[in-house]
């Protein structure tokens, strides 16, 4: 009997929420998860930051089973790191839990996934000639403001999500990483 997949997302409940809510361990998980397996020392050239702040808050990580050692790619005491899964499920109602420190941590959590969103949309237009001709008529932003329940937003968002999940795993020669950021939130009509 084959072993089930182990999943590719987790959801975060109070305690795995308190481990990632730090911008720094945001920003290390990300990179993990978009260009693979690295060192503390590599990650930190990356995000410019010291290999010592690195390495601790890839403990911290780790500790939290967010984060594992890529012992495949070490080379005696060198300690190479690889994202546990590739997403992360965010429950709506952490920012309401009775514990004020775990809805500080989930407000630091979102004001970090929104200013990595801002951050990542403002590199692509600001290197977006980079790509040219080739995704000059491929990519998007785009924005709607539709009238809806919050029942018929969370269908829309879960198609979108299954829609996705279909396009995942493209293997051309030619494919490239694709950022795709959805949000969905109420605004007050005039």
């Amino acid at each position: 009997m084959q072993e089930p997949e182990p999943s590719k997302y987790r959801n975060l409940d109070a305690r795995s929420l308190r481990g990632i809510a730090h911008p720094l361990r945001m920003q290390l998980l990300n990179a993990l998860r978009r260009y693979g397996p690295a060192t503390a020392s590599m990650l930190a050239e990356r995000l410019g930051e010291s290999s010592g702040a690195t390495s601790y808050h890839l403990r911290q990580l780790a500790t939290h089973g967010f984060v594992e050692d890529a012992p495949e790619r070490g080379k005696g005491r060198e300690r190479w790191w690889q994202a546990v899964e590739q997403g992360i499920g965010f429950d709506e109602n952490l920012l309401v839990d009775a514990d004020p420190a775990v809805r500080g941590a989930a407000d630091l959590f979102l004001h970090e996934v929104a200013t990595t969103h801002a951050r990542e949309l403002s590199t692509w237009v600001g290197t977006r000639e980079d790509w040219l001709p080739k995704w000059s008529h491929s990519t998007d932003m785009s924005d709607w403001t539709v009238r809806l329940t919050p029942e018929r937003t969370r269908e829309l968002v879960g198609k979108i999500h299954e829609l996705l999940e279909t396009y995942e795993d493209e293997e051309a020669p030619d494919a490239e990483q694709v950022r795709f950021h959805l949000h969905a939130f109420p605004t007050e009509s005039e």
